[in-house]
């Protein structure tokens, strides 16, 4: 019996994600942190479904520890946004509705909380403040936007009692 040799091409590692090459004594991509896999073409697996695909992005190092909030979305859709943002930077997140709001006729309305692992937030709330999205920032728009909204109830009020002053004025004429 004659001794199979091995190609070099399907020696070492190989990258399931971005298909780049590694030596056997590596672990993890350096690039997008993935699993290494022994052998064969480098070839790049075509994301079978959309969590799929989301799940290929997810950095391993940012998955760890329990669920902190690192920001705040006025309503799903806001939140679905900072969502995607973080995911492109690998790090995993949930949204839950904030405690204390319940708008069961309106399911994508009232605000949002975006939750990130432990281990992530530090990245998150980089990401977050690189795009100005921070908590901070949705805090001083709600602060904002509160003021506004008061400012205009209290302009209604004094036209509606200017109003009644002048009906009371006219009727005792």
């Amino acid at each position: 019996m004659c001794a199979r040799s091995h190609s070099t091409s399907t020696d070492g590692l190989a990258c399931p994600s971005c298909g780049r090459r590694y030596a056997l004594d590596e672990r993890f991509c350096d690039v997008c942190g993935m699993p290494l896999v022994h052998g064969g073409p480098a070839r790049v697996e075509e994301p079978r479904n959309e969590a799929h695909e989301r799940a290929r992005k997810i950095r391993p190092e940012y998955t760890r520890g329990e669920l902190v909030r690192v920001a705040g979305g006025r309503n799903q859709a806001e939140a679905e946004l900072i969502q995607g943002l973080l995911l492109e930077e690998g790090v995993p997140s949930m949204l839950r509705r904030t405690a204390g709001f319940d708008v069961p006729d309106f399911l994508a309305a009232g605000p949002r909380d975006v939750m990130v692992p432990e281990s992530g937030a530090a990245r998150a709330h980089e990401t977050l403040n690189d795009a100005q999205l921070g908590a901070a920032a949705f805090e001083e728009q709600s602060f904002r936007s509160r003021a506004v909204r008061i400012f205009a109830g209290l302009l209604l009020v004094g036209f509606a009692g200017v109003l009644l002053a002048l009906v009371l004025f006219q009727a005792a004429k």
